[in-house]
């Protein structure tokens, strides 16, 4: 491999920040673009309608929220990487969005709150990390808050998690008296002042553990006292630190700080860079594929329609897995079995786009999507045979269905259903026969349901009508031959089409697919679909 293209790649950090919603992942976020010279100044996710809003926040409901709704692609040069960071929704709702992200990233930075520790959403993510073997590393935020004993917080993270945890650093005090934290490999304290309250750099005062007299005029003499024992404690009676361990997800290396406050989040960024790797194999057809091959390839992971006001454009993002992308250059779509050029092709600061010429393994890229991609879809050099593993599908818990205002409008109705549909998180289904004037919408959260009526009111500009449905489970007909009209089914079970035609059953209860499976002998149901290379 060319050289400079292997330099380029051996740069490239891609990781992912995961949280419970209001923990602060998306004030770290944006403290991260802010050392990063991507941002002169941090917006808030909450605050005053005058304040300026988080970068990573670009549609407008999560504006209005205060909460990230979607995955936003961010990317920005630090100290001599080139970094990608895959922001993530924080709340359950929007879980399977943030569950493709992660399938995007090498590496998870975990916010926790100090004063709440591991919250349920916190927990299902670390699942998705452990289940694909991604290295974790633990900022536990708003230590200028009141906050919970950190050795707690540390036994909770190992016997929650099953894996060890490494303080790099060690708070001094919390809330009010919380005067800074201890850096534990240059054995010095940094002292925390409050008086910047994040608009720019904190410089803090360095001085070390065994400078009596320094300490006790920064952090006061009972204080000083206790972190002497505190540290004792840890050198003793901690994990040691092994970085094999990091790498593959059994230690997490821990971190203090304020995001908000700006005090902890750069010297968590210098040692994260160094600790976690460049972009990691990943595996097509049952072989790993080298991010150091010649050869050109990515997956597409996550869809986005309308981001653009003024476009009204649908584009796809993809992980570069191998190689270098070239514009203009012709590439191999796997599942539509055809060559093409990428239109347009983009890297992204949230909702603000860049065209690019070329882009590397661990990249994203954005690429204009005329209807043609579907999750998890392969691109790669043509001639190549490259097919990565299809990215699962959760099963909607919540249904209801959904019919438009104004029947003049149903081409629009149509046109936004399919399209959100094709972008994944929230799943349209059709009754066959019955028209498209109404649909029965899938979701995860009920909270998606809210997005979908803001989406296709704003952007398509239709309003909606929605109602409650029965129904919490949903299987895919394994043999798509069969025709459902020959099925003997119950009255609280109903056939319904996605979008791309498989026939599906949605049941009110568990016991409703046990009586479906039992009145047809032979019939075989399936959580997944076939598009994700799924099936159990």
């Amino acid at each position: 491999m060319n050289q400079n293209i292997r330099c380029e790649i051996e740069r490239r950090r891609t990781f992912a920040i995961i949280s419970h919603p209001d923990a602060g992942k998306t004030t770290l976020t944006e403290k991260f673009l802010l050392y990063g010279g991507a941002i002169q100044t941090a917006g808030s996710v909450k605050g005053k309608q005058s304040d300026k809003h988080a970068v990573s926040d670009w549609m407008d409901l999560e504006k209005q929220r205060g909460i990230s709704i979607t995955s936003s692609v961010l990317q920005f040069e630090y100290d001599g990487y080139c970094i990608n960071i895959l922001d993530t929704p924080g709340h359950q709702d929007f879980s399977e969005d943030t569950y493709r992200t992660l399938m995007a990233a090498d590496s998870a930075v975990m916010v926790i709150d100090a004063a709440k520790g591991i919250e349920p959403q916190t927990r299902k993510l670390f699942k998705v990390c452990a289940m694909r073997d991604i290295p974790i590393f633990t900022f536990i935020n708003k230590m200028d808050r009141e906050a919970r004993d950190p050795f707690d917080l540390l036994d909770e993270l190992e016997r929650e998690f099953g894996i060890g945890t490494y303080p790099m650093n060690w708070p001094i005090g919390c809330g009010r008296s919380f005067k800074g934290v201890y850096d534990r490999e240059a054995r010095a304290v940094l002292s925390f002042d409050d008086a910047h309250r994040g608009r720019e750099r904190i410089h803090g005062v360095h001085c070390d553990i065994s400078d009596t007299e320094t300490l006790d005029r920064l952090i006061g003499e009972d204080m000083r006292r206790t972190l002497v024992d505190q540290v004792e404690l840890l050198d003793g009676a901690s994990f040691d630190f092994d970085l094999d361990a990091v790498r593959h997800g059994k230690l997490s290396p821990v971190f203090f700080g304020s995001a908000l406050n700006n005090f902890g989040v750069e010297p968590f960024l210098m040692h994260f860079l160094k600790m976690t790797t460049s972009p990691l194999p990943r595996v097509a057809s049952g072989t790993p594929i080298d991010p150091f091959d010649e050869g050109f390839t990515a997956f597409v992971f996550k869809i986005q329609a309308n981001m653009n006001k003024a476009h009204r454009d649908r584009i796809a993002f993809m992980r570069i897995c191998s190689g270098r992308f070239e514009r203009g250059r012709e590439y191999y779509h796997v599942q539509g079995d055809k060559s093409f050029r990428l239109s347009q092709p983009q890297q992204m600061m949230a909702a603000e786009r860049e065209i690019v010429e070329q882009a590397y393994a661990g990249d994203i890229i954005g690429v204009f999507d005329p209807g043609i991609f579907s999750i998890g879809d392969t691109v790669c050099e043509k001639g190549q045979r490259v097919r990565f593993e299809g990215i699962p599908v959760f099963a909607p818990e919540h249904f209801a269905m959904v019919e438009q205002v104004d029947s003049m409008k149903r081409k629009q109705f149509a046109k936004g259903m399919n399209q959100i549909a094709q972008e994944g998180a929230i799943q349209i289904f059709f009754e066959p026969n019955s028209g498209l004037e109404r649909v029965i919408v899938g979701v995860v959260g009920v909270l998606q349901f809210e997005v979908l009526e803001y989406r296709i009111k704003n952007e398509y500009g239709c309003d909606l009508r929605r109602s409650a449905l029965p129904y919490s489970q949903i299987r895919w007909i394994k043999d798509q031959t069969i025709d459902p009209k020959t099925l003997k089914l119950s009255h609280d079970t109903k056939w319904v089409q996605d979008y791309r035609g498989q026939n599906l059953l949605i049941f009110t209860s568990e016991w409703a697919i046990r009586w479906v499976l039992e009145d047809n002998p032979g019939l075989e149901l399936a959580e997944f679909s076939k598009d994700s290379d799924t099936q159990e």
